[in-house]
């Protein structure tokens, strides 16, 4: 039996385009309960601007008040150094980086070029080095954009390799709208493993078309064994439109099951956690 690594993107990925807010100590608790769940990879907060991403402000607070548990890597997003200043502070200890494979949608995300996003990650993993953290470099629009369309394989390649080059200790390829097909996966996999093993790859699959799991197959048979997931299939990017959620954790959990794929997650116990999230109060009602 193989196995496979799910990593939970829902505490950050998925809250951030939310359409309600949730308060600190319900943010925490949704964290505490993935891991119970086994998720052993959790992408748990953000320390980007709070002005950008207003529902992601309390990073430092979330990633402070979780219980963490031995063997289960909690990550959180910086976008550069002053983000990873404070995540320090948090004592993080795995941070993400967002490039993007277009010009187009690293100006409507990052407000900045490809070049000047990769200078600024210079900096950002020097200092992340220094403090021994692991480091996940995501790209963004891997396979199509918003902006500019289908995303080519020669497109994407040169920004993998700047990922690489950073020292990234793995890069997520990222379908950020959800329009990928299983063929377009299969491609940019082959092409990127020709520059890395597949043990520094990972996909992040939306399914706004309904190919996610398709797209995971497609992965899985080139040798990809990590994949991101979100907990009641929530998220999406606030700078993407049309994308509105990951390829839900509990789905992976059952395809791969299926198929006599180890996980070691319990699939009910997110769900359990998803809709106890939902259940908790406002910010503004909270005690």
């Amino acid at each position: 039996m193989s196995s496979v690594t799910i990593v939970e993107v829902a505490p950050r990925d998925g809250l951030q385009n939310h359409d309600r807010s949730f308060s600190t100590a319900s943010k925490i608790a949704f964290v505490e309960a993935l891991a119970a769940a086994g998720l052993m990879v959790i992408e748990a907060a953000s320390f980007v601007n709070p002005k950008a991403v207003p529902k992601m402000s309390d990073g430092g607070e979330v990633m402070s008040g979780v219980h963490r548990q031995p063997g289960v890597r909690y990550l959180a997003l910086v976008p550069n150094t002053r983000g990873l200043e404070r995540a320090i502070a948090a004592e993080v200890d795995a941070i993400a980086l967002f490039a993007a494979a277009t010009e187009e949608f690293s100006d409507a995300n990052l407000n900045a070029t490809i070049d000047e996003v990769f200078a600024r990650f210079s900096a950002v993993v020097e200092l992340a080095r220094s403090r021994s953290l692991w480091v996940r470099g995501y790209l963004s629009v891997a396979f199509h954009c918003p902006f500019h369309g289908v995303v080519t394989v020669d497109e994407a390649l040169p920004a993998i390799q700047r990922l690489l080059d950073l020292g990234c200790d793995e890069i997520a390829l990222a379908d950020t709208t959800g329009a990928a097909t299983p063929e377009q996966v299969d491609r940019l996999v082959a092409a990127t493993l020709n520059i890395t093993p597949p043990q520094r790859l990972a996909l992040h699959c939306h399914d706004t078309a309904g190919l996610a799991l398709s797209n995971v197959q497609a992965g899985y048979e080139r040798g990809l064994r990590v994949f991101d997931g979100s907990a009641g299939g929530i998220g999406g990017c606030p700078f993407s439109p049309g994308a509105p959620g990951n390829v839900a954790t509990e789905s992976l959990v059952r395809y791969f099951a299926q198929r006599g794929i180890e996980t070691g997650i319990d699939g009910p116990a997110v769900e359990r956690a998803y809709e106890t999230l939902l259940q908790s109060p406002e910010p503004n009602q909270a005690s």
